[in-house]
C-alpha cells in the first residue's frame, strides 16, 4: 500500500500551508474536517459534503463501537464503504466521549469501563481496544487513546491526567503496530499549564507519531485562554508533522488557530447550527428563525455559491425552518459547510501569497459590519 506523507508548501508567520498524502487522497491544509459522528454528516449526502470542498471526514470511535459496532462495520467492508465516502477518514479515540457521555464510568490505569448512554450495556475502552476498533473501522488517521478532563480543573488533576494519557499514548503506539498507509496521531495534554504541555510534548516526541494533536482545549476555557495556550503549544510539537486542534470551532477560532500554526480542525458546529436555524456567513451569524427574514427575497449571502444561496431566499429558509421541514437543516448545513471550506481555501491562498495578516484583518472587518440590514 502507498505510504503517507506530510509536506509543508508555504509559511506566513506561524501560519502553515501543506498537504497530507494518503492512499485515499490528499488533504489540503489548513483543513477543516466535517464531523460524521455516526457514519454520517447529519443532513448531508457524502457527495454533497465532497462538493463543499472537504477532503477528509471525522468519525467517532465511541459512537460507532456502540452502534452499529466496529466488528459489524468491518464485516460490511469498513467505514469508507459502509458510509459511501471514498476519501480519507480520521477517527477519534473515544476517550473524550467516554468522559462526557458515558454513564457510571470508572477510570483505571488499564482504561475506562462504562455503561452505554444508549442502552446501559457495559463496555471497556483501553488503548489497545481503541486501536482495535479504529483498525476494524479502517480509518486512515487513528488517534491515540487519551483522557481529557474538562476545564477548569486544578493543576494536580491536569498533571495526573496528562501523565496517564502519555502512558496510554505509548500503549496506543505499540498496539497500533506497523500499518502502511495509515497514520497514528498522538495527543498533547496539559490544560493551560505551559510546563505540563511541554512535558507532554516531549513524551509524545519520544514515542514518535505521524502527527500530533493539541488536545484538551475547547472544553470550556474560552477563546482568550485557548489562544494563550496556542501561542506556545503548537511550537512544542514537531515542525515536520501535521498539527491538529481537536474540537474547534467557530470561524474566528479557526482563523486564530491557523495563525498560531494549526493545520487541522474539526467541529460539529456547522451541522449542529444548521439544524437549529443558525447560518454562518462572512458577515457573522444569521438566525434564520427571526421574523425579520419572513419577507426577505435576498439570499443568505449574495457572494456565496452554495445551493442554499443560489436557489433559495431568506424568506423560504425562514418558512421551512418555522414549518419544521427537513430541507431547512439540509440547506443550512450545506451552506455552513460550504462557508467553512471557503474560509479554509481563502487561508490557504493567503498563506501562499504571504498575505495572511491582510486576510485576517479583512475577515474581522467584514464580520464587524454585521448582517445586511432588514428590508
Amino acid at each position: 500500500m502507498a505510504q503517507t506523507s506530510f509536506e509543508l508548501t508555504a509559511r506566513d508567520g506561524r501560519a502553515r500551508r501543506g498537504v497530507i498524502r494518503t492512499p485515499r487522497g490528499e488533504i489540503r491544509t489548513p483543513a477543516f474536517m466535517p464531523v460524521g459522528t455516526a457514519a454520517t454528516v447529519k443532513g448531508m449526502m457524502p457527495e454533497s459534503v465532497a462538493a463543499t470542498g472537504a477532503d477528509i471526514l471525522l468519525g467517532n470511535t465511541y459512537h460507532l463501537m456502540l452502534r452499529p459496532g466496529a466488528e459489524r462495520v468491518a464485516r460490511l467492508g469498513g467505514l469508507h464503504k459502509f458510509m459511501n465516502w471514498s476519501g480519507p477518514i480520521l477517527t477519534d479515540s473515544g476517550g473524550f466521549q467516554v468522559m462526557s457521555l458515558a454513564e457510571l464510568r470508572k477510570l483505571t490505569e488499564d482504561g475506562v469501563s462504562f455503561r452505554s448512554h444508549i442502552d446501559g450495556s457495559k463496555h471497556m475502552l483501553s488503548p489497545e481496544r481503541s486501536m482495535e476498533i479504529q483498525k476494524l473501522l479502517g480509518s486512515d488517521i487513528v488517534m491515540a487513546f487519551d483522557e481529557c478532563p474538562a476545564l477548569p480543573a486544578d493543576r494536580d488533576r491536569i498533571a495526573q491526567s496528562m501523565r496517564l494519557s502519555m502512558r496510554w499514548a505509548a500503549r496506543s503506539r505499540e498496539a497500533f503496530g506497523d500499518r502502511p498507509g495509515h497514520m497514528l496521531f498522538g495527543i498533547q495534554q496539559g490544560g493551560l499549564e505551559q510546563d505540563l504541555r511541554g512535558e507532554s510534548a516531549e513524551a509524545l516526541k519520544g514515542i514518535g507519531f505521524d502527527g500530533y494533536a493539541v488536545g484538551g482545549l475547547a472544553v470550556g476555557e474560552g477563546q482568550e485562554a485557548m489562544f494563550g495556550c496556542l501561542d506556545y503549544a503548537p511550537d512544542m510539537l514537531p515542525e515536520d508533522r501535521p498539527r491538529y486542534l481537536m474540537g474547534v470551532g467557530k470561524p474566528d477560532d479557526i482563523v486564530g488557530a491557523v495563525k498560531r500554526g494549526i493545520d487541522m480542525m474539526d467541529c460539529v458546529l456547522p451541522s449542529r447550527s444548521g439544524r437549529t436555524g443558525q447560518a454562518w456567513t462572512r458577515r457573522g451569524q444569521v438566525n434564520i428563525k427571526n421574523a425579520r427574514h419572513a419577507d426577505d427575497p435576498r439570499p443568505l449571502d449574495e457572494n456565496c455559491t452554495c445551493p442554499a444561496c443560489r436557489g433559495y431566499s431568506r424568506a423560504y429558509l425562514h418558512h421551512v425552518f418555522r414549518a419544521g421541514e427537513m430541507i431547512s437543516g439540509m440547506l443550512l448545513t450545506w451552506h455552513n459547510l460550504h462557508y467553512y471550506q471557503e474560509l479554509m481555501a481563502g487561508m490557504r491562498e493567503a498563506i501562499s501569497g504571504a498575505r495572511f495578516d491582510a486576510f485576517e484583518a479583512e475577515f474581522h472587518a467584514v464580520r464587524a459590519e454585521g448582517d445586511i440590514d432588514p428590508l
